[in-house]
């Protein structure tokens, strides 16, 4: 089998990442190329980071953010109340894997879907599957898939993502069949996944916003054990664009 069999063989066994190393490698003067261990290694790393690129853009194209936010672009300051630390601290996404929540909180214009979209992104690019649920969004496709009949199959594809960002959380009232959507969720990913809540509501008041009390309590019990509560504050980053 000659060289470009080889790459065409690898192509069509979409191992992209070896055959780019091997036709650089089959080009290369004889005396430039690695013997058989290095060339090994060559061809494994190329294709796992192939691979690993791809997983990304796939994670990051599902997930549907909605900012195109990342952590270095996010302002670390008092008047924010936010620091370094703490935005260190949740750049690796263990909090993920030890499935803890991060409840953000703050009024309009402070950043927090740009910080749950940064966090998001992160995950992403770490390989961790994500999916942005704008609570509006959210409440209609739950009220439609109702009338439709496919609620299992939305719940199913949310629930096979480990992050789950849910945005604007306590603008719109929330009816029977989403309380029972989110308690559903929420129990999916308890000790599992975890979930990011932005809101402006103060969380004191979510159980309140919630409504019924039984559901109210099951669903703050879901949402507060293990969670990074980040309050953001100062005026309005809106404004602040505004002017520049």
């Amino acid at each position: 089998m000659n060289v470009q069999a080889t790459i065409d063989q690898l192509e069509k066994m979409k191992l992209h990442g070896m055959a780019g190393v091997y036709k650089a490698a089959s080009e290369a003067l004889t005396h430039q190329q690695p013997d058989l261990d290095q060339f090994m290694a060559r061809l494994t790393e190329a294709e796992w980071q192939d691979r690993q690129q791809k997983k990304t853009i796939m994670y990051l194209k599902t997930s549907k953010l909605r900012y195109h936010s990342s952590l270095e672009e996010i302002t670390c300051t008092p008047e924010r109340n936010l620091s370094k630390e703490v935005l260190l601290r949740l750049a690796d996404c263990s909090f993920v894997k030890r499935a803890e929540n991060i409840l953000i909180t703050g009024k309009t214009g402070t950043g927090k879907s740009y910080l749950a979209c940064a966090l998001g992104r992160q995950a992403c690019h770490l390989g961790i599957r994500t999916i942005y649920l704008g609570m509006n969004k959210f409440i209609e496709k739950v009220s439609l898939s109702k009338i439709d009949g496919t609620f299992i199959k939305l719940i199913n594809q949310i629930e096979k993502n480990n992050l789950i960002i849910l945005d604007d959380f306590g603008i719109q009232p929330l009816d029977a069949n989403t309380r029972l959507a989110l308690l559903q969720i929420l129990e999916d990913c308890y000790q599992r996944k975890a979930v990011i809540v932005t809101s402006q509501l103060p969380i004191a008041k979510w159980y309140d916003y919630i409504g019924e009390p039984t559901l109210a309590d099951a669903i703050m019990d879901r949402l507060l054990a293990s969670s990074h509560r980040i309050e953001l504050k100062g005026p309005s980053l809106r404004d602040r664009n505004t002017e520049k």
